[in-house]
């Protein structure tokens, strides 16, 4: 069979487009091979969507492929070059572990990018080695995946092989590769690193590739480039506003980890919070908490403040006036941010129609949390449920004046209990990937080789909305603990 016969049996129909981009956006190479890799995730399903064959991919030539020792017909593997805001401070990076082999057309015409995470050393690894952890690898396939399962944009997780070689971090980690699915890779940094280190055709051909590829309904015309940064300024508002609503928490919100597509990416040190506190951080690096949940709507205002100055050359000739425009763009995002996040909000509570007077509900439902160490997914539950137990919150007579408002507040609708139910199941996952159970998982999987903690996990999380029995027990907290939980970035 030749090569081409092999990678259509398996499925591949790869394009390029990026690489016909300027050459200076990227470096054009193969991934490092690896020793002897061996296959042990592999999402079907997702597979299955871009048109892949699930079978062809599991055989020794498609975990070539995932593992970098094989290249599919057709790709043209590359790094791309970014720079970013890294805790606030700019820099040159890029992909320092990862290779794009090229994006993936679906049946029905869509465009993904087939990228290798762990994939060897690049020209922006910055002394690294370019090598990834089995450990932070498969935490990045159940985090993508239950975000998938919420109803969350995200990057999602195809496979993850192990490379048969060891990587030195503390100590000696199992090595691993992670093959990433995204609308694309086009970040925040991306347009950083053509803004300062590019031309002004550079910049404009990056904005018209990512209008084409993202934004196609923005006609071509002289306002372009100002609606391309409205629309990425109302996707990243209803974004940030879903990782609220979920308790979601990034934990390393640089400007490179920001997509122009409106996807999350990069999951390092991200966690779901238990406890409901805005202050909530989980990042070991993030020592002054400058990305806690509470602060995660405004970072991605100030990201989208630096995304903004990128494409000032592009909004107009005269700097203020490109300043001016952007400015009043901006100034937006916290309207576009709040109308999400309590449209969210009301389905959580079960309200179809709005009052002036519903700000306050929330408000004094999520400072009454924060004042009896509630757990914020599982209140959600039993309002949902109408299972008022097990929370010391619901024995309080704050809490009783509460619920007598909401309660009050929800005659005031043409909606049936029923009705009102069947919104708060959709809008309230009775799961999420709880904190002790991803670090089972993953200590089951790196330290013991079994895999079965984490696919009974998977599969409970594929579904988040279903309050199945199965769910129950993966609706608990974990065991108190004198230390605090905390996540690494897992390079």
């Amino acid at each position: 069979m030749t090569k081409r016969q092999q990678s259509l049996e398996m499925g591949w129909h790869l394009d390029n487009s990026y690489s016909r981009l300027p050459k200076s956006f990227f470096t054009s190479l193969n991934p490092t091979p690896v020793q002897s890799p061996a296959l042990i995730m592999f999402n079907d399903s997702l597979a299955i969507s871009l048109g892949l064959n699930a079978g062809a991919l599991r055989s020794e030539e498609g975990v070539a492929i995932f593992a970098g020792n094989a290249i599919p017909e057709d790709a043209l593997p590359l790094a791309q070059a970014y720079a970013g805001h890294q805790f606030g401070n700019f820099t040159m990076l890029g992909d320092g572990r990862a290779v794009l082999l090229g994006e993936q057309l679906t049946p029905e015409g869509k465009r993904f990018d087939i990228q290798l995470k762990g994939a060897g050393r690049t020209p922006y690894s910055r002394g690294g080695d370019g090598r990834a952890a089995l450990g932070p690898m498969l935490r990045e396939y159940i985090m993508s995946e239950a975000m998938h399962a919420l109803g969350i944009p995200t990057t999602r997780a195809l496979a993850v092989v192990t490379t048969g070689e060891s990587i030195i971090r503390e100590t000696d980690l199992p090595g691993a590769i992670l093959t990433r699915v995204a609308s694309s890779h086009l970040r925040f940094g991306t347009f950083q690193y053509v803004a300062k280190w590019g031309t002004d055709d550079e910049l404009r051909a990056l904005a018209d590739y990512a209008l084409q590829r993202h934004y196609p309904e923005i006609e071509e015309n002289d306002g372009r480039y100002l609606a391309l940064l409205q629309a990425v300024i109302q996707r990243q508002a209803a974004l940030v506003a879903k990782w609220q609503l979920v308790g979601f928490i990034h934990g390393v919100m640089n400007t490179d980890n920001m997509t122009i597509s409106g996807e999350t990416i990069d999951y390092g040190p991200c966690a779901f919070m238990d406890t409901y506190n805005p202050a909530t951080v989980f990042s070991s690096i993030d020592i002054q908490g400058r990305y806690a949940y509470g602060n995660q709507p405004n970072i991605v205002g100030w990201n989208l403040a630096r995304f903004a100055e990128s494409l000032l050359s592009l909004l107009h000739e005269e700097y203020a006036e490109g300043a001016r425009l952007a400015q009043d763009e901006l100034s937006d995002f916290s309207e576009h941010y709040y109308a999400n996040w309590f449209a969210g909000m009301r389905a959580k509570l079960g309200l179809f129609n709005e009052e002036k007077q519903d700000e306050s509900l929330m408000g004094h439902l999520l400072q009454l949390m924060e004042q009896h160490d509630a757990d914020y997914t599982n209140i959600f539950r039993a309002l949902t449920l109408n299972q008022l137990t097990d929370e010391a919150l619901f024995e309080t007579s704050e809490f009783t004046q509460w619920y007598e408002l909401w309660q009050e507040r929800l005659t005031r609708q043409q909606a049936s209990k029923e009705s009102v139910q069947q919104l708060m199941r959709d809008s309230n996952p009775a799961v999420i990937p709880r904190n002790h159970r991803v670090e089972a998982a993953l200590e089951a999987a790196v330290q013991r080789g079994d895999y079965r903690v984490m696919q009974e996990l998977l599969d409970v999380l594929s579904n988040p909305y279903a309050y199945s029995n199965q769910q129950v027990n993966y609706a608990s907290l974990p065991a108190p603990s004198t230390s605090p939980y905390q996540t690494y970035c897992g390079t």
